[in-house]
């Protein structure tokens, strides 16, 4: 029994100490390149001095995840996933903590109630979905994370941060069918979120559109005329310019021999019938005098569908 405790309380101080390096290794920074140390055996001390060039080993990781498991503390279970989270940033670690039986402990916790907690969650899932392996065993949660999107407060961090994760399951085809339904809803989302939200939103439309088997979703979806204001010329280069590859890319798919081959009616208000209006052509018109040369140089490859 006491054995079991002095375990539980290294857990503890590892967690916590791992966890105190959050403001200098942020979960958003990737893998130092070239090389890596994997700690040995150490101490819960030895990790308070912060020193985020060692990644923690497999034995550290397996105290560390049954800490997540065995702990309703609030606190203690937010900086595990931090540490975790980043400790997934690097790539032997994504396998090891798949082998360890890790992704659904990280995965159950998307289910708190904690903003913080679940936000903390998806980083660490969204760092392990880098691996295509780990992929096979996170596509479980996609049809959750879709629906905690649309229901999370709006431009919030969790919304963020369940958007980056749908965005990274999708890279590939493999999992992108999983969105068919949710794409309306992702289009509204696009509308009325802020730039960082539209941003987000438009990396994972772009991943959809680059798929001929996602197009006639992608074009049945309804969506408000609004979405026309994307192509304004005022609009910040890093939507219009994402915006613009979304058109070009359904406009790639649209060729592709076999895509669409008997194409279906488009009812009215679906993004079909406003990419391929009058009003988005002269919308197209107008940008071929835009500023910036990227801008012009899209939307001259769109113009021939007019």
């Amino acid at each position: 029994m006491g054995g079991a405790r002095d375990v539980g309380w290294v857990a503890a101080g590892l967690v916590l100490g791992a966890g105190a390096c959050y403001c200098i290794y942020r979960l958003t920074r990737g893998p130092r390149r070239g090389w890596r140390r994997l700690r040995p055996s150490r101490s819960a001390e030895d990790l308070t001095d912060c020193s985020y060039d060692e990644i923690l080993n497999a034995e550290q990781l397996e105290k560390l995840l049954y800490l997540l498991e065995s702990t309703n503390d609030p606190i203690i279970v937010e900086k595990a996933l931090v540490t975790l989270g980043n400790n997934a940033a690097f790539s032997a670690n994504q396998a090891i903590i798949r082998e360890l039986g890790g992704i659904p402990i990280v995965g159950n916790k998307i289910n708190s109630l904690n903003h913080s907690i679940k936000e903390k969650a998806l980083n660490a899932l969204n760092n392990l979905s880098v691996n295509v392996e780990n992929q096979i065993k996170i596509k479980v949660y996609v049809q959750r994370v879709c629906e905690d999107v649309f229901a999370d407060p709006l431009n919030s961090a969790v919304q963020l941060a369940g958007l980056r994760l749908l965005t990274n399951m999708t890279v590939t085809n493999d999992y992108q069918h999983l969105l068919s339904s949710y794409i309306a809803g992702l289009l509204h989302l696009l509308l009325i979120g802020n730039g960082s939200t539209k941003v987000q939103v438009l990396k994972l439309l772009l991943n959809l559109s680059e798929n001929p088997a996602m197009t006639e979703g992608l074009l049945s979806a309804q969506v408000d005329s609004s979405f026309l204001s994307l192509y304004d010329g005022q609009i910040a280069n890093e939507i219009l310019l994402r915006a613009l590859t979304l058109f070009q890319n359904i406009n790639n798919c649209l060729r592709v021999e076999g895509c669409l081959a008997s194409q279906p009616p488009f009812a009215k208000g679906s993004l079909f019938s406003l990419l391929y209006g009058e009003d988005c052509a002269q919308k197209m018109r107008a940008l071929v005098y835009h500023h910036d040369v990227d801008v012009k140089e899209k939307v001259l490859a769109i113009m021939p569908k007019f």
